[in-house]
């Protein structure tokens, strides 16, 4: 009965061994970022190290959910769309996917940007890769 207990007794130890020579072997050359993980450590950096999110309009979304998007995000406390009114900051491009996605990334900020802040019915979008802002115009986040 020792004989078949000390068979056993090596395999686990060989295998414990080839476990930890195996996790010593992943803390080298393999485990630098990838360029994914570099693009979020960079997002991180630029904003203080807390996750970064904006809410956008989805490009699919109707002119008619659009203006709506904009009047009731705009007529929210705390939301200020003067930037995207002639003469703002984020007047240009001139169209109402940009006036939505800016006045909706807005409201989403002052409502503490939880997912559901940026439902506008199905039309809303939540992005955290790239920051939709295109200068002068930055999106808060």
């Amino acid at each position: 009965m020792e004989s078949q207990k000390n068979p056993l007794v090596f395999l686990l130890l060989a295998l414990a061994l080839l476990l930890s020579f195996a996790a010593h072997i992943g803390h080298g050359e393999s485990s630098r970022p990838t360029p994914t993980d570099e693009i979020q450590i960079d997002l991180r950096r630029k904003r203080n190290s807390e996750f970064v999110t904006w809410c956008i309009a989805k490009p699919s979304t109707d002119n008619e959910s659009l203006k709506r998007n904009i009047d009731y995000s705009c007529g929210q406390k705390g939301v200020d769309c003067r930037p995207i009114q002639p003469g703002g900051a984020c007047f240009l491009p001139d169209n109402l996917m940009s006036h939505a996605s800016y006045a909706m990334n807005l409201f989403y900020k002052s409502a503490g940007k939880n997912f559901w802040n940026c439902h506008f019915n199905s039309t809303g979008l939540i992005v955290s890769l790239e920051d939709p802002s295109l200068a002068p115009c930055y999106y808060p986040a």
